[in-house]
């Protein structure tokens, strides 16, 4: 196993910071599974080297060409001999061992059936060698543990590429970072000295060291190595930035808030030593088949000597039949079928951004009818943002959101926050403010270009005798969107509504679930109104409100009561019971909340249609691990009876190079149709619509402000 710790070593000079984060992962995803990686390596290519003479002294293979057997000399039956025998216990041996395992669990799988079918095959050849007549198997026999090697290789280098792509990245964070002192210089200390609190420079084109928060500048970041977005994304003051991250053209300064095992890529390797640890179920189902192809061989086998024996004593003719069709029990074709499809699958899952926990529970998305949504920060962006402008006086809608956003610009008030960033999304530069001042639990007034602004409560406006009873107002109080009013030189100028802006993508996933027969609902904490509001813009089947965090889980029983198989999707936080309660949980937006014990599934990015994304993928997934089970063992209804000899009073007499050859076409097949899963993932993109980036952390930040709390 000496290719292990190699693999797994960080480059020199890393910081120590750095190369724990590596070793943690190396022991997270498992020596066992990068022991075996290296085993199932070194044995397949020893083996594949030997099946090259193997195949040139082997007669069988070249009579299925009709030609004769290109090296010949006296004693090549003998060394034919050794070098099978090499591949049958080196390249066997893995089978070999795990025929015992599986025999002394009483669970007989895929190790039961290569077993009997090379010790077939080999004990078989080498009788024929030592004067038994008839012609012997080896080349067969070498294929197939070659083929066998490389399936289980292949399985095993699926379920640790994430891995190794993830401990690249560590290896590539910076040893050093720019921490800033009190005076405001900065001195270089390495990555592992940063502690909580500390602000760090970070220059153009430098890596982020750790996970934080910008204090100070505005850049863009290539997260795609994290996000698999490959277009930069904009950060400016207040929000977070990734560990690993690329910095774009500006100088920034960050403020750590997490490092070691708390920062995003270390959790994100915990989920993936998590999905290492689980099965496929669908890799069950092989192994179930596996195990009707044992008795198949073994049974069919013992009949067909004996039936042979009965009808024509011909003891060479009857074995070479039994062993035959042992032989074609075992397609080559049933150990590549579920590995190639994972390979493709993590792989495409990976680039996306859809985390899988547990790879059993990814292939339960398929099944699902019916999907729960959490309202904030999940369907919605979990901010204030300004939904209507009634203009109730002289001044234009866009005027007085202008005054507005000038005076908020001065209060770090939630619904501040929405007003002015509604006006800046509008092109709406505010003028100068002087004498600003709260007023205390109504609003704030100062005055801006000469006049007297005010933007107050509802409350506020009645005590001063400016309530107004404009229908359009009514109707936007009737949703429950939260309002409040501007006041100009005395005089009520505007109601501006704020509510929880719906994400434009949850329209697109919505869509997208109806479109595949899935019932899309809500669960929210809101008013009756807000959330009445909320599930008509978007169309969803079914909602809840009024829900306390402790009552989301009774919620989600309500739900399977209907007999639907149910998805929970929310932030993994005050969700948890709920997700926990689901058929299938899923977290979307988790930032750098990767690490979310109850769920199945997470997303790393804000965006609703990545569910979409991962029930898609889970049923065309599925689909190609069925595709792909059915070619491997479906040949066998026809090559078993034909290699037992059930035609032959026709003339038709199925040989093992015939066999071989729909073995062959059948791998063949298989790995095509495996392939075939990365052309449907390009073809229809990550929910079959269009996804444009956007900050990881945002919602995280919005979701935990205290004010978003307490609205939920």
């Amino acid at each position: 196993m000496e290719d292990r710790h190699h693999e797994h070593a960080p480059p020199h000079g890393a910081a120590p910071e750095t190369r724990a984060a590596s070793t943690a992962a190396s022991h997270a995803t498992g020596h066992d599974h990068a022991g075996m990686i290296a085993e199932y390596r070194r044995r397949f290519w020893v083996s594949l080297v030997l099946t090259v003479p193997i195949l040139l002294l082997s007669h069988g293979f070249w009579e299925l060409f009709g030609f004769k057997a290109p090296i010949r000399f006296p004693g090549e039956d003998l060394v034919l001999f050794g070098l099978s025998s090499v591949v049958y216990f080196y390249g066997g041996w893995p089978f070999l061992r795990g025929i015992v395992e599986e025999l002394g669990r009483r669970l007989p799988g895929m190790m039961t059936l290569i077993a009997v079918a090379i010790t077939a095959a080999y004990a078989y050849s080498t009788a024929v060698i030592f004067g038994l007549p008839g012609m012997g198997f080896y080349w067969e026999l070498a294929t197939l543990i070659d083929i066998m090697l490389l399936g289980h290789w292949i399985e095993m280098r699926s379920v640790m590429g994430a891995s190794r792509a993830l401990e690249a990245l560590v290896r590539l964070l910076p040893s050093e970072a720019h921490r800033l002192r009190t005076d405001g210089s900065t001195e270089d200390v390495p990555v592992s000295a940063l502690t909580t609190g500390d602000r760090v420079l970070i220059r153009p084109g430098e890596r982020v060291p750790t996970d934080g928060d910008i204090v100070k500048g505005r850049t863009s970041l290539d997260e795609s190595m994290l996000t698999g977005e490959s277009k930069p994304v904009e950060r400016a003051e207040g929000a977070g930035v990734i560990g690993g991250s690329v910095n774009g053209e500006g100088a920034i300064t960050i403020e750590v808030k997490k490092t070691g095992g708390e920062t995003y890529l270390a959790q994100v390797m915990e989920m993936v030593r998590a999905a290492q640890a689980s099965r496929s179920r669908t890799q069950d189902l092989a192994n179930r088949a596996a195990v009707v192809l044992v008795l198949v061989a073994l049974g069919g086998g013992a009949a067909t000597l004996i039936a042979w024996l009965a009808i024509r004593p011909d003891f060479a003719f009857a074995m070479e039949r039994a062993v035959t069709v042992m032989v074609i029990a075992c397609p080559h074709a049933l150990g590549l079928a579920v590995p190639l499809v994972v390979a493709v699958s993590t792989s495409l899952s990976a680039r996306r951004g859809l985390l899988v926990r547990d790879r059993a529970a990814f292939e339960r998305a398929r099944e699902l009818q019916a999907v729960v949504f959490d309202k904030t920060g999940t369907l919605t962006q979990g901010r204030f943002g300004v939904s209507d402008t009634v203009a109730l006086g002289d001044l234009p809608a866009d005027e007085c959101l202008r005054l507005a956003a000038a005076l908020e610009s001065q209060s770090e008030h939630p619904i501040a926050r929405g007003i002015v960033q509604a006006a800046s999304e509008r092109g709406l530069a505010p003028p100068e403010v002087s004498g600003f001042r709260n007023i205390t639990g109504r609003g704030a007034q100062a005055r801006v270009e000469g006049r007297e602004i005010k933007v107050v409560s509802p409350g506020y406006a009645r005590e001063q005798g400016l309530a107004t009873d404009d229908a359009r107002v009514r109707q936007i109080e009737e949703q429950g969107k939260t309002v409040v009013y501007l006041i100009v030189d005395g005089r009520l100028a505007a109601a501006i509504a704020l509510a929880d802006l719906v994400r434009p993508e949850s329209r697109a996933a919505v869509e997208a679930l109806k479109r595949m027969d899935i019932r899309p609902m809500m669960l929210t904490g809101d008013a009756s109104a807000v959330a009445r509001t909320v599930a008509r813009e978007l169309g969803l089947d079914d909602y809840f409100a009024e829900v306390l965090p402790e009552q989301k889980a009774a919620k989600i029983r309500e739900v399977k009561a209907r007999g639907l198989t149910v998805a929970m999707v929310g932030d993994g936080v005050n969700d948890a019971p709920a997700l926990v309660e689901s058929d299938l949980g899923i977290a979307v937006g988790a930032g750098t909340d990767v690490a979310i014990e109850s769920a199945d599934v997470v997303l790393v990015r804000s965006d609703p249609r990545d569910v979409v994304a991962i029930l898609d993928l889970s049923r065309a997934t599925y689909r190609k691990m069925v595709q792909n089970l059915l070619w491997a063992t479906g040949y066998n209804t026809i090559a078993i009876p034909l290699a037992a000899g059930v035609a032959a009073a026709w003339g038709v007499l199925l040989t093992p190079a015939i066999g071989a050859v729909l073995m062959s076409a059948s791998t063949v097949i298989v790995a095509i149709n495996a392939q075939l899963l990365e052309r449907h993932g390009t073809a229809k993109g990550a929910a079959g619509v269009r996804r444009e980036p956007e900050p990881v952390h945002a919602a995280h930040r919005q979701r935990n402000h205290p004010a978003t709390r307490k609205r939920r």
